[in-house]
């Protein structure tokens, strides 16, 4: 498996001459924040997404939200107006339990840390889910669910502190609702961690690579592209799958994590949203004008003043903004050093005042 080839090694950004919709094979979607926020679509997604099936690409939709079964995520999708099939649907509750499977014999009690979806899948691979240290569990697996008890979770932390195998399945500190962001898996597991003493010994779900190796799998996809709205799970899972990676900018990540991000969670492209699949993609690279680290794209143009951002031009379009903006703050995070950029914030505020993601 290969991805598009596209992804830099510099500071710059490498982008496409085609539509990502033709650049690339597959789209490997993440969802809080990318095709939904909490019950309802992403405006404009379920069209952005038609529009790419007919063009040829195929769909994957990405979970770390172990809570729900496959199914129900289909329903959701369907509902939304977003066409979806059960092989479709990747969640960190199928890669953990096949995660378990590989490694116990056929049958074996694992207690669930969690709600349905991680219950169904055990059964589906075979191992046989429980829900107390007195069904004599070999393993314990734990995911998110609005529904956890504080009971659940002593139970968790008693089989922990007993030395079981401990697999999560992802480690996401927030989860997004209409509401702004609420606790996720990743505060859910803090807590046993801390009364257990110990952290989990294994995680399934992004920012692993193994759900973006199954979407690839099952597509038989030679050229796949990560989409998603969080630099931490999903644009840092598709550094470690070895895929590029396009961020967009309606759920978590913000400007300013964009602006001082390692190469560690570096995407390869920047979109709006999910319409940014069918336009092609500027490539940007530093440049050394008059002495100083500058990088421009379409009308914009920023540059490094030793560790302070200096907006050159801020153009009319904000993504061409960020996109400068980024290659010249890269070049300052790349020297191990933290770049100011004040000026490029309070530029991108005043081009797009109402943009959350403009801060």
């Amino acid at each position: 498996m290969t991805s598009g080839a596209l992804r830099t090694t510099s500071a710059g950004l490498p982008g496409s001459a085609d539509p990502l919709v033709t650049a690339y094979d597959l789209a490997v979607l993440d969802l809080d924040g990318v095709v939904y926020v909490g019950p309802d679509a992403v405006p404009g997604a379920a069209d952005a997404l038609a529009r790419a099936r007919t063009a040829g690409m195929a769909l994957a939709f990405v979970t770390n939200n172990a809570s729900r079964p496959p199914q129900a995520v289909v329903d959701h999708l369907v509902r939304l107006g977003v066409e979806a099939h059960l092989d479709d649907v990747v969640t960190s509750a199928q890669v953990a339990a096949r995660m378990l499977a590989d490694r116990l014999p056929a049958g074996s009690p694992v207690l669930v840390v969690g709600g349905e979806g991680l219950r169904i899948t055990l059964v589906e691979n075979g191992l046989r889910p429980v829900g107390t240290m007195d069904d004599a569990p070999v393993a314990v697996v734990q995911g998110f669910s609005p529904d956890m008890t504080w009971r659940l979770l002593a139970e968790g932390s008693r089989a922990v502190r007993a030395g079981l195998p401990w697999i999560a399945s992802n480690l996401d500190m927030t989860f997004p609702t209409p509401h702004g962001p609420a606790p996720g898996n990743g505060a859910l597991v803090g807590a046993v961690a801390a009364a257990a003493g110990r952290r989990p010994d294994d995680v399934a779900g992004k920012p692993a690579p193994g759900s973006f190796h199954e979407a690839a799998r099952r597509n038989s996809s030679t050229r796949p592209l990560v989409v998603g709205d969080r630099l931490d799970t999903d644009l840092e899972g598709a550094v470690n799958a070895g895929m590029d990676g396009l961020v967009v900018l309606t759920g978590v990540s913000t400007a300013s994590d964009l602006l001082l991000c390692s190469r560690a969670v570096r995407p390869t492209h920047l979109g709006r949203d999910l319409d940014a699949l069918h336009v092609a993609h500027p490539a940007v690279d530093p440049q050394d004008v008059d002495g100083r680290t500058t990088a421009t794209s379409g009308g914009a143009a920023v540059a490094a003043d030793g560790d302070v951002l200096s907006v050159v031009r801020p153009g009319d379009d904000a993504l061409d903004l960020l996109r400068a903006g980024c290659v010249a703050a890269w070049t300052v995070v790349d020297a191990g050093r933290t770049p100011d950029v004040t000026g490029v914030l309070a530029a991108l505020a005043a081009l797009e005042p109402d943009a959350a993601w403009a801060r």
